[in-house]
């Protein structure tokens, strides 16, 4: 069973019900996952604020689809997609630029405000795990 259904399927089991994916319908007053970032300094006409809906994938943001599938990728049950990297770990000095980013909202049933920037090897990582939801930066961007 791939990670989201699983997350998923022990969502509805605790009784919060699955909050998004395609398909999925929706009990009555739930509302779906609906995620507002900020992006500031990342250049290329990336800077603005969007929004995003997934399940089905809208919104202002300029790949719905493809942020929506990212955001997806990298949810996993019991672990936080939005969660800040490890503290006291190991990451290389190795500077990602001044873009940064705040995301609000709702994911996966839970509240979220996450920022984001590119100071080191490990937030570089762990912005570009999220692209396209978060843009594509530096050589060899990634669509």
């Amino acid at each position: 069973m791939p990670p989201v259904a699983h997350a998923q399927a022990g969502q509805a089991a605790a009784g919060l019900g699955a909050s998004h994916g395609k398909g999925q319908g929706k009990s009555k007053g739930q509302e779906r996952d609906h995620l507002t970032v900020t992006v500031r300094n990342a250049g290329g006409g990336a800077d603005g604020t969007f929004e995003l809906y997934c399940g089905p994938d809208e919104g202002s943001h300029p790949d719905p689809r493809g942020a929506c599938a990212a955001l997806e990728r990298n949810t996993r049950w019991g672990e936080d997609a939005f969660a800040p990297a490890q503290e006291g770990g190991f990451c290389t000095m190795q500077y990602g630029g001044p873009a940064t980013a705040h995301v609000t909202g709702t994911w996966a049933g839970r509240r979220v405000d996450a920022t984001y920037d590119r100071r080191d090897g490990c937030q570089v990582a762990r912005w570009d795990r999220l692209v396209p939801f978060l843009p594509a930066i530096g050589p060899g961007k990634r669509r």
